[in-house]
């Protein structure tokens, strides 16, 4: 039985793919939870019954302070922002808005409203194309794209912030993030998302008629890029143990990779969902898309040193299958709308 948790969670972005997940986890370890979303790219239906919502943006204060009042706000979970990669370079003043601007004005008001701890969802695309087989989080920080430049400001903001102020704060750099909450609860909506476990499951069901693969040329076993994926769940589970870790450590801050440390490459993952459908996905194959690294696989340990987290589907398979699920899902959800 859980025991009566100390204050409320606001989840930013909660409305969303990861940051649904997040409210699920925490709901289901007992925390209060309150999320904020503009749903621009969030869904309501993606907020379970009986959590609080308010539809507005990360960059209005004055919302902000009375959420903090209204819900006793002890611990904000950050996961509003811009995520989409190739848009960062073509549009960056758009990525440094949503994700450093308003971050800082998240922050701002976390600090006047004496929120004490900030988790935040950062990335491995901080690390650019690192020349180094498994990434650990002292591996150099060199973005290549404004993306990863807005998410490596944000987390210079928390340490200076927490540096100066009453708060602690964890940055989670997560790998390749992909599947399904396993009860069919919540997952991947984003029309047009770019994920390749969600674009490779959507080919699976007639949603698409290809998949591209971009650069089959690398220095990997089977000339594709090899990614880390990571289910969704257990990342949601990770920003829970974060919490509940930066409550029991007041003066102490986290920064962690969020991977499982093993790689698959495009073709790989193609294959697999290949298995899981019992079909075959047209593949494509197309140049190399600029600044992607060959390669990107986390080292995990420092995660799995500091928290007690234990993945729970660490299984390639598995991850398709509850992707593949809730794809189903959603046809029926967007079929009833």
């Amino acid at each position: 039985m859980n025991q009566a948790k100390p204050f409320s969670v606001l989840v930013t972005g909660g409305a969303g793919y990861i940051g649904s997940h997040a409210v699920l986890a925490l709901r289901d370890a007992g925390w209060p939870v309150a999320v904020i979303d503009n749903l621009v790219t969030g869904f309501r239906f993606a907020v379970p019954k009986g959590v609080p919502f308010y539809e507005g943006d990360i960059e209005d204060q004055a919302l902000l302070a009375r959420i903090f009042e209204e819900q006793g706000t002890g611990a904000i979970m950050h996961f509003a922002g811009s995520v989409v990669v190739p848009e960062s370079v073509s549009d960056p003043l758009k990525y440094y808005h949503n994700n450093t601007v308003k971050s800082r004005a998240l922050i701002e008001a976390a600090v006047k409203g004496g929120v004490k701890h900030f988790i935040f969802s950062s990335t491995a695309a901080t690390y650019g194309i690192p020349d180094v087989e498994a990434v650990t989080e002292d591996t150099p920080q060199a973005p290549i794209n404004p993306y990863g430049w807005s998410k490596l400001m944000t987390e210079r903001m928390l340490a200076d912030t927490a540096a100066a102020h009453d708060m602690n704060y964890c940055a989670l750099r997560y790998f390749n993030v992909a599947g399904a909450d396993p009860d069919g609860r919540t997952g991947q909506s984003t029309a047009g998302a770019t994920h390749l476990i969600k674009v490779a499951v959507e080919a699976a069901l007639g949603k698409r008629d290809h998949v591209a693969v971009f650069g089959t040329d690398y220095d990997t076993p089977d000339g594709t890029g090899v990614r880390d994926y990571i289910h969704v769940s257990d990342l949601a589970n990770a920003h829970v143990l974060a919490l509940e870790e930066l409550v029991a450590s007041p003066e102490t801050s986290l920064t962690m990779n969020c991977g499982y440390g093993r790689g698959f490459s495009v073709l790989e993952v193609l294959d697999a969902v290949d298995r899981v459908t019992n079909r075959t996905i047209e593949r494509r194959m197309e140049p190399r898309r600029e600044g992607d690294p060959g390669s990107l696989i986390s080292d995990p340990s420092r995660l799995k040193a500091t928290l007690p987290w234990q993945p729970r589907h660490a299984d390639l398979d598995t991850i398709i299958g509850h992707a593949l699920q809730w794809e189903r899902k959603l046809s029926e959800i967007r079929g009833q709308s």
